[in-house]
């Protein structure tokens, strides 16, 4: 007999391309991790250390279902993005350490309320509603860390209709992904669950209802979804 006075929610997961299901803890995402990307957002990246917003575990869409449109905005966004998924933890965690802490990766879509974002940051308000919405982290199969090299470089790509939206190398990384865990570890201790979201390079733009989106991540895997 269970304690909880409502029924438990139910888990969070993204499955695995060998099989099985990876459940989700929560979901940390960097702010401007690519030089270009954060000066199309009108930022000097060489002035700022890594920060970090979250989105809900739940916001996962994952098998390729299609993304409804959200509500309480005209201008949603699409953020390419390699994810990185922790299949343990701890706080201060060396960087050299950082990667055996790694379970796998995925290739992933960090979608953004913009308008609803540029309001957020007008007035000095936070962004969770600009980007902790439902559906807002479609993500495609983990793969296990086991079965491919740390990722330090490969085109990272993202097309809207078949038309090249978003095209870099994940060399091109500000803070790689063993200094992002180690930084990250220092603001809150990381657990085996967890999810990444390591930062979107340029080219970011609108989506409509009706547009296709297709990424991959070279040597990762690819991710796919229809606005609708």
């Amino acid at each position: 007999m269970s304690d909880f006075v409502i029924p438990t929610p139910v888990q969070a997961a993204v499955p695995v391309a060998s099989g099985g299901l990876f459940p989700v803890r929560r979901i940390f995402c960097v702010g401007r991790n690519y030089a270009a990307h954060a000066r199309e957002m009108g930022h000097d990246p060489d002035r700022e250390a890594p920060f970090f917003f979250c989105k809900p575990a739940d916001s996962v869409l994952t098998g390729g279902r299609d993304m409804p449109y959200p509500t309480m905005t005209q201008d949603l966004h699409h953020e390419m993005e390699l994810v990185v998924a922790l299949g343990a933890g701890g706080s201060d965690i060396p960087e050299a350490e950082a990667l055996a802490k790694v379970w796998g990766y995925a290739a992933g879509l960090d979608m953004t309320r913009r308008d609803l974002q540029n309001e957020a940051k007008k007035a000095g308000r936070p962004w969770d509603m600009a980007k902790g919405f439902d559906d807002s982290a479609p993500i495609g199969l983990l793969v296990p860390a086991s079965a491919l090299p740390n990722p330090t470089k490969g085109k990272i790509e993202l097309k809207v209709n078949g038309v090249v939206r978003q095209t870099s190398d994940l060399s091109m990384l500000i803070w790689s992904i063993a200094e992002t865990i180690s930084y990250l570890s220092g603001l809150v201790k990381l657990e085996a669950g967890d999810l990444i979201y390591s930062g979107t390079p340029e080219g970011v733009a609108a989506v409509k209802r009706g547009d296709i989106m297709e990424g991959f991540v070279e040597g990762v895997g690819t991710i796919s979804t229809k606005i609708v």
